[in-house]
């Protein structure tokens, strides 16, 4: 009953926050609860509207690059294979955090919406966190995909096939959004006394947390697991699985053979680094250099916006499957229309 009296009394004396802010308030079993969050975004900078009508483009060429991707692996039965099967999966991912993203910037910055309610909030934080999980976690599959036919040559289709890609996927899916719900769902148990102002450009989980004023240790661990357990340790995984991959190539003899091999894991390499490197090199920046909140802003966004657009370019160029599939595809459309022009 005390703690619910000074919570109550530090509500009644902060000045800080907005007459609507103040009035959107929810005192639910000694939890101080704001109706709503206000985003941030991009702050003081007059151009801004340049930067999210790119972001609006990133969005259309991701959404269809995409979605043609899991057409031509949907349609395609030689497609149905265990590689290929990841690459669907990631494709799923880039849509879904794609949506989770950029539609709500849009609608946030360009029409002057900052307000964001409380529930929303956390739906919005649990799909960005899930689909981002799900796309370091298929890199991770995508990585042993490659290890094992290259170092297992032999082993291939006892160790990888499509029912046990289906079932590692599925698996997938389970844990990541029972470790990302949890880690909205302790966002219920902070309460928001000073400020409900969010530096972000979309309900973040480090932001968010850090605007507590009761303890919220357990939350900054699972800010610390999240990101060891889908930033870390996918990278660290792929990093020792290539490693293998480059010592079975030591030991084929032929240039030819090795290039081959290696030429198989070019796209996924791709993928990896325009994942991986913007996320890191965001992180360490604002770790050694105390990022700007505008900087900050930018960098993770186009971190986030940017490898989904790139990816599905990346397998239509540098896969010799679907490149072939989609040669197939025009010369058969251009076919019909040679044939009217001769007649």
């Amino acid at each position: 009953m005390q703690s619910y009296m000074k919570i109550a009394q530090n509500i009644k004396h902060k000045t800080t926050m907005s007459s609507l802010n103040v009035s959107f308030y929810q005192n639910i079993s000694s939890v101080v609860r704001p109706g709503y969050f206000f985003i941030t975004g991009l702050s003081g900078i007059p151009s801004s509207n340049y930067f999210y009508i790119f972001l609006f483009i990133t969005y259309f060429i991701t959404i269809i690059g995409n979605s043609i991707v899991l057409l031509i692996i949907a349609l395609e039965r030689s497609l149905h294979s265990p590689k290929y099967i990841g690459v669907f999966n990631l494709a799923l991912a880039d849509i879904g955090e794609t949506n989770a993203l950029i539609p709500n910037m849009m609608k946030t910055f360009l029409f002057d919406s900052q307000y964001i309610s409380y529930n929303a909030c956390l739906v919005n934080m649990f799909f960005v966190f899930l689909f981002s999980s799900i796309q370091s976690v298929t890199l991770v599959v995508l990585a042993y995909d490659r290890f094992v036919a290259i170092c297992l040559p032999l082993r291939y289709h006892v160790l990888v096939n499509n029912t046990s890609m289906v079932l590692v996927f599925s698996a997938v899916w389970a844990f990541n959004s029972s470790i990302v719900a949890l880690m909205v769902s302790l966002i219920t148990r902070l309460s928001f006394c000073d400020s409900n102002v969010i530096q972000s450009y979309f309900c973040d989980h480090g932001p968010v947390y850090r605007l507590a004023c009761n303890d919220n240790n357990i939350n900054k661990f699972m800010a610390f697991l999240i990101t060891g357990l889908y930033l870390v340790a996918p990278l660290v995984t792929i990093v020792l699985s290539y490693l293998g991959i480059f010592l079975a190539l030591i030991k084929i003899t032929t240039w030819q053979g090795r290039l081959k091999a290696l030429k198989t894991c070019v796209s996924h390499l791709l993928v990896v680094g325009i994942y991986f490197l913007p996320l890191f090199c965001t992180y360490f920046a604002q770790l050694l250099l105390s990022l700007a909140p505008n900087a900050r802003v930018i960098s993770t966004s186009l971190a986030y916006a940017i490898p989904p657009m790139l990816n599905p370019i990346i397998y239509v160029l540098n896969t010799a499957e679907i490149k072939y599939i989609v040669k197939k595809c025009f010369k058969n459309r251009s076919a019909p229309s040679r044939e009217n022009l001769s007649k």
